[in-house]
């Protein structure tokens, strides 16, 4: 999961930084609004954007209002000072998805996040299915007919990326957009280490990742 956040409390800043890694999520941070414009133009590999609306520079409805206008569906947690029910409206009706009023519980963010992110791919429930692998995105766990699978952290996101996409092809450009914060490098040949890694341990039974040579990968399910 890739999250851009846009708040210019630092204290606050840091404490998402922390809770939402800890969780597992790739997050990039900006601190005005003409920033948080500017990196949701460049990149389109976000998952979420969890939006302070008091932002320097543009203020964060205008964020909102320049995403929409670009057609874009990006799931918007807006995070405010004012609890008044004017203000909630506002940002809702600029297209925010869901509003938190300062000061909130980290667990009940890191709640909202996942559902908000679980919308955003059409999903209902915290587990993804594919075919006897189950993936619990709220407890970050993999399941194989219902044992579980020892995976590392960036495997588990590797997982969930392919998992999101399942049946379609995923290149490796896009797993390094989704898996990478910024300043962080890891190369494509990374990636097939992570690949290769993944694969040794949920290619059971009818589960392949299937590898397009220069293309990417693709999570299969091998007709019985």
């Amino acid at each position: 999961m890739r999250i851009l956040i846009a708040e210019d409390d630092q204290v606050l800043a840091d404490a998402l930084l922390r809770s939402l890694r800890n969780s597992g999520a790739a997050v990039d941070h900006v601190a005005d609004g003409a920033q948080a414009d500017a990196a949701l133009m460049i990149n389109h590999e976000f998952d979420l954007l969890i939006l302070d609306l008091g932002l320097p520079r543009m203020h964060g409805l205008e964020v909102v209002r320049r995403l929409r206008a670009r057609g874009s569906l990006l799931p918007v947690l807006v995070l405010t000072a004012s609890d008044s029910v004017d203000e909630r409206v506002k940002g809702l009706d600029h297209g925010a998805d869901d509003y938190m009023a300062k000061p909130f519980s980290l667990h009940e963010l890191e709640a909202r996040v996942r559902a908000l992110t679980r919308r955003g791919m059409g999903g209902g429930g915290n587990s993804i299915r594919h075919g006897p692998l189950v993936y619990d995105q709220a407890g970050r766990v993999a399941t194989i007919d219902g044992r579980m699978v020892e995976l590392s952290a960036r495997e588990l996101g590797l997982l969930e990326v392919l998992l999101q996409r399942a049946g379609r092809l995923v290149s490796k450009d896009q797993l390094v957009e989704r898996l990478c914060e910024w300043g962080e490098e890891v190369s494509l040949n990374a990636i097939e280490v992570y690949i290769h890694r993944l694969r040794k341990k949920i290619e059971k039974g009818p589960i392949r990742i299937a590898t397009v040579r220069g293309l990417g990968y693709c999570l299969e399910k091998i007709p019985g």
